[in-house]
């Protein structure tokens, strides 16, 4: 545990675990804003790189092999798969705790709530889906259509930061809430659709290891150390079972516990406790070394209590986070963003594959998201969140276009090793930059006139 953390609770421990607590939404907003930002840079650099002189190296540094190997253990893969299978798997690791942190204590833990976000998420997946689907029926890229159903929460929210300082929290929520069930949608998505054969004996060790992991979580096990060396084993076997290996990610996440052992209550209470330890051990006098050790003492009970006030859940997904965000994000998208276009491009942007996407994206997120939530809120089965008026919501609805890392994601599923996969990221790389610029410009209009209802 970070000391700050520990002087911000010694200065007064019941205002500072409070303000931890209710800022943690707004931490989380600025680092995927920050990542989303990051993410454009290197798209920019590695679509750079694919089309400059040292274009070979991009393209070669990718399918260098690289192999895992323990006594007669061996497994070999390309970088890129090592990253795509590899690396994505802790990316989906932290969606999934994210997603069940949501469920069990966020904007997906209670029907009404959670309503929104789901209505948006679902219209925002459909349509888009149908206008794929519109172009390229019959055609070599028929299996891509889930490709425009995704929305980047990193890549949005970093560009919602541009609106400034006015974007109401609400509609922060809403995008993140929508992004987050996006998300799941994705996750089931790639479980269902992009699983070619299946090995039935690793789908059976996969199944006893989560059993395993639920078990432990039944009895109250809290050292996650048990759970990730299990969930290291538990990828290998999605691996070779036929199931995309970053489903393992989703699976690990599920049977991590989210509860606490010391209530709120209780911690402030036990840590007042702590820090009058702390305070007797300062005003000791003549006993340097004593002074020292029972200062040293009060605040390692002080930070074992904070552990234990926090779930593993939490602690693995503020531990992941930045790893996630900062590291594996933008070394995927290095890795997936890159595309020749030498002097085709007027090919890539009229291929029915690269439509797909582009419309699929720019038009269908706008038309899923925003219908969506008009019928569920005129209906009265949702609520439109307090201070967000119906442009601003235009203005999400246009950010979810946004699919970027879970499209590119996506697409390498559907289209590895084909031609294909260019017109994709082409589709996505454009769709992209049209929803980014036309959904800050629609917001920052927004954002200039009262709410409307």
């Amino acid at each position: 545990m970070p000391k700050r953390i520990l002087h911000r609770l010694v200065a007064n421990p019941a205002q500072r675990v409070t303000g931890l607590l209710s800022d943690s939404f707004e931490r989380f907003v600025r680092t995927e804003s920050s990542s989303g930002i990051l993410l454009l840079a290197v798209a920019v650099v590695a679509l750079v790189w694919a089309n400059s002189p040292w274009a070979e190296s991009y393209f070669a540094i990718w399918h260098t092999e690289v192999a895992l190997e323990a006594g007669s253990f061996r497994l070999e893969k390309h970088l890129s798969h090592w990253i795509n299978d590899g690396l994505m798997a802790i990316f989906f690791l932290l969606v999934g705790l994210e997603i069940k942190r949501e469920v069990i204590d966020g904007e997906l833990s209670s029907f009404k709530k959670a309503l929104l976000p789901i209505a948006t998420a679902g219209g925002g997946m459909l349509f888009p889906a149908l206008i794929y689907v519109a172009f390229n029926t019959g055609g070599p890229g028929e299996r891509g259509w889930a490709i425009p159903t995704a929305t980047d929460i990193a890549f949005a929210l970093g560009i919602l930061t541009l609106a400034g300082s006015a974007v109401p929290i609400g509609l922060k929520v809403v995008l993140t809430a929508l992004a987050i069930v996006d998300d799941l949608g994705a996750v089931i998505i790639i479980a269902l659709f992009y699983t070619d054969t299946l090995a039935p004996e690793y789908l059976l060790y996969a199944g006893l290891l989560v059993l395993l992991l639920v078990l432990l979580n039944l009895a109250g096990v809290r050292n996650l150390a048990l759970y990730l060396l299990p969930g290291v084993v538990l990828w290998y076997c999605v691996l070779k079972s036929g199931v995309h290996a970053t489903i393992g990610g989703v699976l690990l996440a599920l049977t991590i516990p989210a509860n606490t052992t010391v209530n709120p209550p209780a911690f402030l209470t036990q840590s007042r406790r702590r820090l009058e330890g702390f305070k007797e051990a300062c005003e000791i006098e003549g006993d340097e070394a004593g002074r020292h050790s029972g200062m040293q003492a009060a605040l390692e009970e002080l930070e074992d209590d904070i552990r234990q006030v926090q779930s593993p859940l939490l602690r693995l997904e503020h531990g992941l986070k930045n790893w996630v965000a900062f590291g594996i994000m933008p070394i995927f998208a290095l890795a997936n963003a890159g595309v020749a276009l030498g002097s085709g491009v007027a090919q890539h942007l009229t291929d029915p594959i690269t439509l797909g996407i582009l419309l699929g994206l720019f038009l269908g997120k706008q038309l899923g998201v925003l219908s969506f939530a008009w019928l569920f809120i005129r209906l009265g089965w949702a609520d439109k969140p307090a201070g967000v008026s119906w442009r601003m919501l235009y203005g999400i609805a246009c950010l979810a276009g946004i699919g970027f890392t879970m499209s590119l994601f996506v697409a390498d599923l559907s289209f590895e090793g084909s031609a294909n996969l260019d017109y994709a990221k082409v589709g996505i790389l454009a769709a992209t930059t049209l929803s980014a610029v036309y959904g800050i410009l629609i917001l920052k209009r927004a954002l200039r006139r009262p709410a409307a209802t």
